[in-house]
């Protein structure tokens, strides 16, 4: 106890204060530089989001043998309202002699062709992104897409395929990190402006929560750079958020447990030190429990949700260190002046102790067992809309929250044209293997036309045309029968790939995904439980709680998708990632309040210490849950509609943790179970003491349990 009491007064003391606050100015100027890197460090190839050992993947990398690892094609369709023109024909076989004078196009240009109904042309340009990645891809389309809708206006050009669709999403995660940021911490100021109702306290959690901020991404930087850890744009923006969100969580449960003990103590010092003190082992296991969950994502098989795992969780130990060092120091350095108008003065009275959610907590001690079935029961029906969610992936029209060009343009696309063009089906077989492999393709029903094989360092390389629209479960279909008779011929050694069969293997590796980790994550945070609350039967509730929290969210946020934004699905890894955030965040609301609650109960009774415990943290919390839920809720300000998901999901399930679930919820489920939701540690032989005068957060009186 004194080696905890020793070392939660390093970050105050009167001279070590000024010795943390160097550190991390120091920290500040070493990784601040590198910080600005990290954009320039992000792996946005394919290959960095696939399942490592796809077989489409696989397929990703023998293509390099053939053309560049990073030949995209871009498909341009003309059409005209009244019917195309010899000039419009002329027009477009003048592009594609122009587009194949662009830089970073690869190969020779195919097309203009015309449609079978006449009505339309399209050319399809490779476009080699190999090293520039989705910046080359941007501009290249750019370029192609002013030579097209140049000329006659009553001519209409658009560009889709996987370039077209790939140079979109460029456009819809350039300056995500910026945005993102300025929404973030305008939300956070906004909040915390609200919460402290001061015009300089906002600043200290703000600082330290940018000081990490910046320190985590100049540590994942060097990580990237020189260890081999995968950052893409997506872990990227999450990380942003996550560091933002939790690091402030922290820095109000810290703060509103330092503003107690200034009442109790005259020093400053003694104040922090205590409030480090009592406050860090619920900081410590919160922070604890979201990185290993981010950690338990390493057993992804899909390389985006592998590497966002380590990503996070550097992300939150980087903020966990930051409020538990740095944000002491500074409030200790700037003294009670900063909680100006209203300084907590020594020796006043804790508002806490009477304010709203103690009248909260009476009011639940009436009936605890009616409310805590009550408010599953609501939870419950909300989880049903579970049964609408429809997790299969998004189709390219389907990523964006509206309709950018290469969306329209496959429209136009699918009306003229069959189904697969501009997105084939790959097979790469042996070469003494290639006729057999075309014959067999040819030969699967759903493919209406193959390629002659290319024959290179002893493999074949041919492509196939889907009779049916790529994205489609038809088109699905087809690839598994692709597989199956490529697979069959002997010595062939075929693979079959292709961005549909990307999409295939994104589903079952998320599928996979999810029915592994999630069990993972469920024991690594009751393991956690367990020790930090020294009980089996508080975790098994806080699980259930949790579980219950996180199926009430999934069913309410897939009804809004689906009838109030029109989405038409969900992302294949929307289920996991919000698992994890909600389980890992919503985790953290139980255990500010239960290891409040633990510590009142030892001297108040369980019934007792969950009043103390509501009305002491009720506040904290409930500001901390809304910052969470608006900085999640910032990711969907961007036009993806996976980044729109995970935002929304977890915003409304932080809410629900927030306001029901943690609130009344466990709170009446303490109330009701008493003394043995400690079971079976000393606390739960403890008997309540006398029922003593003083409101709510008195004892409560022991009430007999219905049977």
């Amino acid at each position: 106890m004194n080696r905890a009491r020793r070392l939660a007064a390093l970050p105050c003391g009167r001279r070590s204060k000024w010795v943390v606050l160097v550190l991390w100015i120091i920290l500040l100027v070493a990784l601040g530089p590198l910080a600005g890197k990290l954009t320039g460090a992000e792996n946005n190839q394919a290959s960095s989001w696939l399942p490592g050992s796809a077989e489409s993947t696989k397929v990703l990398n023998l293509e390099g043998q053939f053309a560049s690892t990073q030949d995209i094609p871009g498909v341009i369709v003309y059409t005209r309202a009244g019917g195309l023109t010899p000039a419009d024909h002329a027009k477009a076989a003048a592009d594609a002699a122009a587009f194949a004078k662009v830089q970073d196009v690869s190969g020779p240009v195919a097309g203009p062709i015309t449609a079978k109904d006449g009505k339309a042309l399209e050319t399809i340009v490779p476009i080699d992104v190999n090293g520039g990645s989705w910046t080359v891809l941007t501009t290249v389309v750019d370029h192609l897409r002013t030579l097209a809708t140049s000329g006659d206006p009553g001519l209409t050009a658009h560009i889709t395929g996987p370039a077209g669709n790939g140079a979109d999403q460029g456009k819809a995660f350039s300056g995500i990190d910026g945005t993102l940021l300025y929404a973030t911490l305008g939300v956070v100021v906004v909040l915390l402006l609200l919460t402290y109702r001061s015009p300089t306290l906002w600043l200290l959690p703000l600082l330290s929560s940018g000081l990490a901020l910046v320190s985590a991404e100049g540590l994942i930087y060097l990580l990237a750079k020189h260890a081999g850890l995968t950052v893409n744009a997506q872990s990227a923006g999450i990380l942003l958020v996550l560091v933002i969100g939790a690091g402030t969580d922290y820095a109000l449960l810290l703060v509103a447990r330092y503003r107690e003990e200034l009442r109790r103590h005259a020093d400053r010092h003694e104040a922090m030190a205590e409030a480090v003190h009592r406050a860090g082992p619920a900081i410590l296991a919160s922070a604890g429990t979201v990185a290993l969950s981010m950690l338990c994502l390493l057993f992804s098989q899909m390389n985006s949700t592998s590497g966002l795992g380590p990503v996070c969780a550097i992300g939150v130990l980087v903020a966990l260190a930051a409020m538990l060092t740095l944000l002491p120091a500074l409030l200790t350095i700037t003294g009670r002046w900063v909680f100006w108008p209203v300084k907590p003065a020594f020796g006043t009275a804790e508002p806490t102790e009477s304010g709203a959610w103690a009248r909260v907590g009476g009011g639940i001690a009436r009936r605890p067992r009616l409310v805590w079935i009550g408010t599953s029961l609501a939870l419950g029906a909300l989880a049903l809309g579970m049964f609408s969610l429809k997790a299969d992936g998004l189709t390219s029209a389907g990523t964006f929250t509206d309709k950018p060009d290469s969306v329209v343009g496959q429209t136009v696309l699918d009306q003229h044209f069959p189904g697969g063009a501009g997105s084939p089906i790959v097979v790469i077989a042996a070469a003494d293997a290639a006729t057999r492999a075309q014959q067999t393709l040819a030969a699967t029903p759903g493919i209406t036309s193959t390629t002659p094989p290319v024959v290179r360092n002893g493999l074949a390389y041919l492509t196939g045309t889907f009779g049916s629209d790529p994205d489609s479960q038809a088109a699905k279909d087809t690839v598994d029968r692709v597989r199956a008779a490529e697979h069959a011929l002997p010595g062939a050694r075929a693979e079959v790939g292709g961005n549909t069969a990307v999409v295939l293997d994104t589903q079952r590796a998320s599928r996979h995904d999810d029915f592994l980790i999630i069990p993972i994550v469920l024991v690594v945070v009751l393991l956690i439980l367990a020790l930090l609350l020294r009980a089996v039967v508080a975790p098994l509730v806080l699980i259930a709680t949790v579980v219950l929290s996180f199926a009430s969210a999934l069913g309410l946020s897939s009804l809004v998708f689906t009838h109030l934004f029109h989405f038409e699905a969900e992302d294949s890894a929307f289920p996991l990632f919000v698992f994890v955030f909600l389980v890992a965040l919503g985790i953290d609301y139980n255990i500010f309040l239960m290891t409040r609650v633990r510590e009142e109960s030892a001297t108040r009774g369980t019934r007792g210490g969950a009043l103390a415990g509501l009305a002491a943290t009720g506040g904290v919390i409930t500001s901390a849950g809304l910052i969470l839920a608006s900085t999640f809720g910032v990711l969907g300000t961007l036009p993806v509609v996976g980044f729109a998901e995970i935002g929304f999901a977890v915003c409304v399930g932080v809410l629900l943790d927030t306001l029901v679930v943690r609130s009344i919820l466990v709170t009446a489920l303490t109330m009701d179970l008493d003394r043995r939701l400690w079971w079976p540690s000393a606390l739960s032989k403890v008997a309540a003491p006398a029922v003593a005068a003083g409101g709510p957060a008195a004892a409560a009186p022991e009430s007999q349990p219905t049977h």
